[in-house]
């Protein structure tokens, strides 16, 4: 048990741990969350990061805790042991959902309690009070057959939990695994994450398209991608390919040059991490759709919002369909606070002055991101905070066609002599000598000596 702590402790609060200081009046509201969700601990003593503090232990402070658990109702039983100088209260998951306190109802949402109206979770419970897709552990996928070593190594690495520590008990920990038997096996959460999956068809449906089409509806296709791999790795992609696609300025300010995307990279990221990660699982025949369109951006999610969110409340409450994989992300930052993705998303798109993102609640749940259509394609210098916008027209001048082609390279990094025709409308010996002059004069440098050979900015 003692080893199981110091795991916990480096691994910090989550959909089935919290930490508190001491048992103060927010105790019941904590046991309630997790009773209503699928069992926890707390651990009283310990700080939010994870500090042992210690906490009186006497008898009767174990006293006062059951008295304070008593006031749940229905009547829950719980656990309380001591480990050292820790209280442990142990919470079951409940079999007469939902349960109550004297502060209201409470459902454990990722590694946060968030309060709900009864009437809202009663309609939680109705319409998702099925197995939780993300926390089934999966007997047909042991953990030691294609386990993603460096997927693992990632999540380990940008969630600051120690490597020395063991990885079947950091697994369990995380929800990611489960034992069936003695032998352990992925829960679905620990396959999006740290499984191969990219040559069956098992998570197939859980990856994301990405699709750039000509024009404001799919009649043309210009490019489409389709992203297979870890839950991390499927994000991260998925930002790549807005940002390969939307038109990329910089602005100078003093001697400082700043690349800035047409529409914010935070809000972006937000509405695909939300996309990803409360997105229904068990809909397998549809996945997250990522839609550039000349005139928006369309981010698609099957199985819109959870039961209990309503336009007058969306955006301001927060529950989690898919709570395990919520406190896998927010233990890495690609979340914040639980039920603040919304308002961010909004204010990332104040803050860039571009229009506020518009949301589609029902069915499908759909953020859609509009573009700025009357921005030109020009190439100007200006100096403080003006833009310098991307260019696709044909530049007139050969300053001009050098600009471009720099632009070009700092969103891409590499261009061939037939792309910048493509792009241009030129032949492919006008590209061909552009490219040349600036390789003789130092701009670019020239990778390969065939006709695959590539251009990148010197450096």
């Amino acid at each position: 048990m003692i080893k199981d702590l110091e795991v916990i402790l480096s691994e910090g609060e989550s959909y089935t741990v919290e930490f508190k200081e001491r048992a103060d009046k927010s105790l019941p509201s904590e046991v309630c969350a997790f009773a209503n969700a699928s069992g926890g601990r707390v651990f009283i003593g310990v700080d939010d990061h994870g500090k042992v503090n210690g906490a009186d232990v006497s008898n009767a402070a174990r006293s006062r805790i059951q008295d304070a658990i008593n006031q749940i109702e229905p009547h829950l039983n719980v656990n309380i042991e001591i480990i050292d100088n820790l209280i442990v209260v142990a919470v079951p998951e409940g079999t007469r959902k939902p349960y109550s306190c004297s502060r209201g109802f409470y459902l454990r949402s990722g590694p946060n309690s968030q309060k709900l109206e009864r009437n809202s979770i009663i309609e939680f419970f109705q319409s998702e009070g099925r197995i939780r897709f993300d926390e089934i552990v999966r007997d047909d996928l042991p953990i030691n057959e294609r386990f993603n070593e460096s997927a693992y190594k990632r999540y380990i690495k940008l969630a600051k939990i120690s490597e020395v520590l063991d990885k079947e008990a950091i697994l369990k920990n995380l929800n990611c695994a489960g034992l069936i038997g003695k032998k352990l096996y992925f829960t679905n959460a620990g396959a999006l994450f740290f499984r191969t999956n990219d040559e069956d068809l098992i998570f197939r449906h859980a990856g994301i398209v990405c699709a750039l089409y000509k024009g404001t509806d799919k009649a043309y296709v210009l490019d489409a991608k389709e992203l297979e791999g870890d839950i991390v790795s499927n994000v991260d992609d998925a930002i790549l390919f807005l940002k390969k696609h939307l038109r990329l300025s910089f602005k100078i300010e003093t001697l400082k040059r700043e690349n800035v995307l047409e529409l914010p990279e935070d809000a972006l990221r937000e509405a695909v991490v939300n996309a990803v990660c409360h997105r229904d699982y068990f809909e397998k025949g549809v996945r997250v759709m990522i839609e550039i369109y000349d005139d928006r951006v369309d981010i698609v999610s099957p199985g819109g919002v959870c039961k209990g969110i309503t336009a007058e409340n969306f955006g301001t409450v927060s529950i989690a369909r898919n709570s395990v994989l919520a406190s896998m992300l927010y233990r890495i930052g690609y979340i914040e606070q639980m039920g603040t993705g919304i308002m961010r998303m909004k204010n990332a798109a104040k803050e860039a002055e571009v229009s506020e993102p518009e949301f589609e609640l029902s069915g499908f749940f759909k953020v859609t991101f509009k573009r700025n259509t009357a921005i030109q394609s020009t190439v100007s210098i200006e100096t403080h905070s003006k833009l310098i916008r991307n260019p696709i027209d044909t530049p007139s001048t050969l300053s001009d066609r050098t600009s471009a082609i720099i632009t070009y390279l700092e969103r891409h990094e590499k261009v061939t002599a037939p792309e910048i025709a493509a792009l241009f409308g030129v032949t492919g010996s006008w590209a061909r000598t552009v490219l040349r002059k600036m390789t003789n004069d130092g701009v670019i440098e020239k990778v390969g000596n065939t006709r695959y050979a590539y251009y990148v900015l010197k450096s």
